[in-house]
Protein backbone atom coordinates (compact mmCIF):
# COMPACT_ATOMS: atom_id res chain seq x y z
CA UNK A 1 0.00 0.00 0.00
CA UNK A 2 2.83 2.55 0.85
CA UNK A 3 4.22 1.57 -2.83
CA UNK A 4 1.69 2.66 -4.19
CA UNK A 5 0.93 5.75 -2.17
CA UNK A 6 4.27 6.71 -3.55
CA UNK A 7 3.67 6.03 -6.71
CA UNK A 8 0.91 7.95 -6.94
CA UNK A 9 2.44 10.81 -5.52
CA UNK A 10 5.53 11.05 -7.59
CA UNK A 11 2.98 10.82 -10.53
CA UNK A 12 0.78 13.60 -9.54
CA UNK A 13 3.99 15.66 -9.01
CA UNK A 14 5.12 15.05 -12.38
CA UNK A 15 2.03 15.95 -13.91
CA UNK A 16 1.94 19.10 -11.78
CA UNK A 17 4.92 20.67 -12.86
CA UNK A 18 3.79 20.41 -16.67
CA UNK A 19 0.88 22.45 -15.72
CA UNK A 20 1.41 26.27 -15.52
CA UNK A 21 1.09 28.08 -12.87
CA UNK A 22 -1.98 30.41 -12.39
CA UNK A 23 -1.89 33.97 -14.48
CA UNK A 24 1.96 32.03 -15.85
CA UNK A 25 1.48 32.45 -19.27
CA UNK A 26 3.89 32.42 -22.47
CA UNK A 27 5.51 35.72 -22.99
CA UNK A 28 3.45 37.49 -26.31
CA UNK A 29 5.64 38.00 -29.48
CA UNK A 30 4.78 41.48 -31.31
CA UNK A 31 6.23 40.91 -35.13
CA UNK A 32 7.06 43.59 -37.08
CA UNK A 33 6.89 43.23 -40.97
CA UNK A 34 7.56 46.13 -43.32
CA UNK A 35 9.92 48.11 -45.39
CA UNK A 36 13.67 50.35 -44.35
CA UNK A 37 11.42 53.11 -42.17
CA UNK A 38 10.41 50.67 -39.61
CA UNK A 39 13.45 48.26 -39.90
CA UNK A 40 16.44 48.12 -37.54
CA UNK A 41 19.54 49.93 -38.81
CA UNK A 42 23.34 48.55 -37.81
CA UNK A 43 24.38 50.38 -34.54
CA UNK A 44 28.22 50.31 -35.46
CA UNK A 45 30.06 53.49 -36.05
CA UNK A 46 28.35 56.83 -36.95
CA UNK A 47 25.14 56.07 -38.03
CA UNK A 48 22.24 58.23 -36.89
CA UNK A 49 19.24 56.24 -38.79
CA UNK A 50 17.06 54.76 -37.09
CA UNK A 51 14.02 52.80 -38.27
CA UNK A 52 10.82 53.44 -35.74
CA UNK A 53 10.37 49.94 -35.26
CA UNK A 54 14.43 49.81 -33.78
CA UNK A 55 13.06 52.18 -30.77
CA UNK A 56 9.52 50.74 -30.22
CA UNK A 57 10.28 48.52 -27.70
CA UNK A 58 11.64 50.71 -25.54
CA UNK A 59 8.25 51.88 -24.79
CA UNK A 60 7.56 48.75 -23.60
CA UNK A 61 8.01 46.71 -20.03
CA UNK A 62 8.15 43.14 -19.36
CA UNK A 63 5.78 40.49 -20.58
CA UNK A 64 5.98 41.32 -24.36
CA UNK A 65 8.86 40.95 -26.50
CA UNK A 66 9.34 42.11 -30.04
CA UNK A 67 11.04 40.33 -33.48
CA UNK A 68 11.95 42.87 -35.84
CA UNK A 69 11.64 41.72 -39.46
CA UNK A 70 11.31 44.84 -41.27
CA UNK A 71 14.00 45.01 -44.42
CA UNK A 72 15.14 47.63 -46.23
CA UNK A 73 14.16 47.95 -49.83
CA UNK A 74 11.31 45.18 -49.87
CA UNK A 75 7.90 45.46 -50.68
CA UNK A 76 5.11 43.49 -49.62
CA UNK A 77 5.73 41.23 -53.00
CA UNK A 78 9.36 40.67 -51.90
CA UNK A 79 9.14 40.07 -48.30
CA UNK A 80 6.87 36.72 -49.40
CA UNK A 81 8.77 36.30 -52.37
CA UNK A 82 12.12 36.15 -50.28
CA UNK A 83 10.66 33.92 -47.49
CA UNK A 84 10.57 36.32 -44.42
CA UNK A 85 6.73 36.15 -44.06
CA UNK A 86 7.62 32.77 -43.90
CA UNK A 87 10.11 33.03 -40.71
CA UNK A 88 7.38 35.07 -39.23
CA UNK A 89 4.87 31.94 -39.86
CA UNK A 90 6.99 29.17 -38.02
CA UNK A 91 7.43 31.77 -35.14
CA UNK A 92 4.03 32.85 -34.80
CA UNK A 93 2.17 31.48 -31.94
CA UNK A 94 -1.67 31.59 -30.98
CA UNK A 95 -2.29 35.24 -29.46
CA UNK A 96 0.82 37.14 -30.69
CA UNK A 97 0.93 39.73 -33.10
CA UNK A 98 1.95 41.37 -36.75
CA UNK A 99 2.11 44.64 -37.42
CA UNK A 100 2.65 44.94 -40.99
CA UNK A 101 3.42 48.26 -42.71
CA UNK A 102 4.30 48.57 -46.40
CA UNK A 103 3.90 51.41 -49.21
CA UNK A 104 7.40 52.99 -49.50
CA UNK A 105 8.97 50.28 -52.30
CA UNK A 106 5.16 49.21 -53.15
CA UNK A 107 4.65 51.93 -55.41
CA UNK A 108 8.09 51.95 -56.81
CA UNK A 109 7.17 48.67 -58.73
CA UNK A 110 4.86 50.15 -61.23
CA UNK A 111 4.96 53.73 -61.74
CA UNK A 112 3.54 54.05 -64.78
CA UNK A 113 0.62 52.30 -63.27
CA UNK A 114 0.86 52.49 -59.63
CA UNK A 115 -2.34 52.98 -58.50
CA UNK A 116 -3.45 49.76 -60.26
CA UNK A 117 -0.93 47.97 -58.98
CA UNK A 118 -2.38 49.56 -55.19
CA UNK A 119 -5.87 47.91 -55.98
CA UNK A 120 -4.46 44.88 -57.10
CA UNK A 121 -1.13 42.92 -55.75
CA UNK A 122 -0.61 45.32 -53.39
CA UNK A 123 -4.34 44.92 -51.68
CA UNK A 124 -4.26 40.86 -52.55
CA UNK A 125 -0.74 40.71 -50.41
CA UNK A 126 -2.04 42.49 -47.33
CA UNK A 127 -5.64 40.09 -47.14
CA UNK A 128 -3.21 37.29 -47.60
CA UNK A 129 -1.16 38.23 -44.79
CA UNK A 130 -4.42 39.19 -42.48
CA UNK A 131 -5.57 35.55 -43.37
CA UNK A 132 -2.65 33.68 -43.07
CA UNK A 133 -1.88 35.08 -39.45
CA UNK A 134 -5.76 34.54 -38.42
CA UNK A 135 -4.97 30.81 -39.85
CA UNK A 136 -2.56 30.13 -37.23
CA UNK A 137 -4.96 32.79 -34.20
CA UNK A 138 -2.38 35.23 -34.02
CA UNK A 139 -3.48 39.01 -34.48
CA UNK A 140 -3.00 41.17 -37.41
CA UNK A 141 -2.23 44.81 -37.57
CA UNK A 142 -2.61 46.66 -40.85
CA UNK A 143 -0.39 50.50 -40.32
CA UNK A 144 -0.56 52.96 -43.00
CA UNK A 145 3.09 54.15 -44.54
CA UNK A 146 4.59 56.67 -42.53
CA UNK A 147 4.66 60.03 -44.47
CA UNK A 148 7.72 61.33 -46.76
CA UNK A 149 8.96 64.78 -46.10
CA UNK A 150 7.80 65.63 -49.05
CA UNK A 151 7.16 69.28 -49.71
CA UNK A 152 6.52 70.93 -53.47
CA UNK A 153 8.34 74.32 -54.80
CA UNK A 154 5.76 76.23 -52.51
CA UNK A 155 6.65 74.34 -49.37
CA UNK A 156 3.10 72.62 -49.26
CA UNK A 157 3.18 69.19 -47.98
CA UNK A 158 1.96 66.62 -50.61
CA UNK A 159 0.97 62.84 -50.21
CA UNK A 160 3.69 60.64 -52.12
CA UNK A 161 1.99 57.47 -51.33
CA UNK A 162 -1.50 58.06 -53.15
CA UNK A 163 -4.12 55.13 -53.50
CA UNK A 164 -1.57 53.28 -51.45
CA UNK A 165 -2.53 54.62 -47.64
CA UNK A 166 -5.81 54.27 -48.74
CA UNK A 167 -5.72 50.43 -49.79
CA UNK A 168 -4.27 49.76 -46.45
CA UNK A 169 -7.00 51.62 -45.04
CA UNK A 170 -9.83 49.51 -46.95
CA UNK A 171 -8.51 46.67 -46.62
CA UNK A 172 -8.27 47.23 -42.43
CA UNK A 173 -11.84 47.96 -42.71
CA UNK A 174 -12.95 45.05 -44.96
CA UNK A 175 -11.28 42.41 -42.88
CA UNK A 176 -12.14 43.92 -39.63
CA UNK A 177 -8.41 44.16 -38.15
CA UNK A 178 -6.64 47.30 -36.30
CA UNK A 179 -5.22 49.94 -37.85
CA UNK A 180 -1.98 52.36 -37.22
CA UNK A 181 -3.52 55.32 -38.43
CA UNK A 182 0.45 56.36 -39.14
CA UNK A 183 0.15 58.22 -42.34
CA UNK A 184 -2.21 60.72 -41.60
CA UNK A 185 -0.15 61.32 -38.09
CA UNK A 186 2.95 62.19 -39.48
CA UNK A 187 1.49 64.21 -42.19
CA UNK A 188 0.17 66.57 -39.30
CA UNK A 189 3.81 65.92 -37.89
CA UNK A 190 5.62 67.07 -40.21
CA UNK A 191 3.53 70.20 -41.17
CA UNK A 192 3.61 71.21 -37.50
CA UNK A 193 7.22 71.35 -37.34
CA UNK A 194 7.29 73.01 -40.95
CA UNK A 195 9.54 73.01 -43.98
CA UNK A 196 12.78 73.65 -42.10
CA UNK A 197 12.58 72.09 -38.84
CA UNK A 198 10.96 68.65 -40.55
CA UNK A 199 14.57 68.39 -41.46
CA UNK A 200 14.83 67.22 -38.28
CA UNK A 201 12.97 64.43 -38.54
CA UNK A 202 14.86 63.14 -41.00
CA UNK A 203 18.49 62.55 -42.06
CA UNK A 204 19.58 65.74 -42.89
CA UNK A 205 23.17 66.62 -42.16
CA UNK A 206 26.09 68.45 -43.32
CA UNK A 207 29.69 66.99 -44.62
CA UNK A 208 31.40 66.40 -41.67
CA UNK A 209 28.46 66.07 -39.55
CA UNK A 210 28.42 62.05 -38.97
CA UNK A 211 31.03 60.24 -40.45
CA UNK A 212 28.62 57.84 -42.22
CA UNK A 213 27.94 60.74 -44.54
CA UNK A 214 31.44 62.67 -45.38
CA UNK A 215 29.58 64.12 -47.95
CA UNK A 216 26.50 65.51 -46.02
CA UNK A 217 23.01 63.72 -46.41
CA UNK A 218 19.77 64.88 -47.54
CA UNK A 219 16.98 62.19 -47.25
CA UNK A 220 13.65 62.79 -46.79
CA UNK A 221 12.09 59.43 -45.98
CA UNK A 222 14.50 57.53 -43.70
CA UNK A 223 14.42 58.60 -39.90
CA UNK A 224 16.71 60.24 -37.63
CA UNK A 225 16.75 59.26 -34.33
CA UNK A 226 14.43 62.38 -33.28
CA UNK A 227 12.21 60.98 -36.20
CA UNK A 228 12.17 57.57 -34.91
CA UNK A 229 10.65 58.63 -30.97
CA UNK A 230 8.34 60.78 -32.81
CA UNK A 231 6.87 58.44 -35.18
CA UNK A 232 6.81 55.81 -31.77
CA UNK A 233 5.09 57.98 -30.34
CA UNK A 234 2.61 57.99 -32.41
CA UNK A 235 2.76 54.45 -32.86
CA UNK A 236 1.50 54.14 -28.96
CA UNK A 237 -1.31 57.06 -29.16
CA UNK A 238 -2.85 54.03 -31.93
CA UNK A 239 -1.67 50.74 -29.80
CA UNK A 240 -3.65 52.97 -26.28
CA UNK A 241 -6.90 52.92 -29.60
CA UNK A 242 -6.62 50.38 -31.05
CA UNK A 243 -5.04 47.28 -28.97
CA UNK A 244 -6.32 48.56 -25.59
CA UNK A 245 -5.31 45.12 -24.33
CA UNK A 246 -1.62 46.21 -24.48
CA UNK A 247 -1.73 49.25 -22.82
CA UNK A 248 -0.57 47.56 -19.79
CA UNK A 249 2.84 46.80 -21.25
CA UNK A 250 3.70 50.12 -21.30
CA UNK A 251 6.43 51.57 -19.54
CA UNK A 252 4.66 54.84 -17.34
Amino acid sequence: MKTIFLLLTTVCLAILTLIPKIGEKDEITFFLVGDSTMADKPYAGSNPEKGWGQVFPLYFKEGIRFENHAKNGRSAKSFRDEGRWDVVMKSLKPGDYVLIEFAHNDQKINKEDKDAYADSSFRENLTRFIVEVREKKGNPVLATPISRRSFDENQVLIDSHGRYSEVVREVAAQMQVPLFELHKKTVALIEQFGFEKSKELFLHYRPGDYSVFPEGKEDNTHLSPTGAFKVCDLAVEELKRELPELEKFLKE
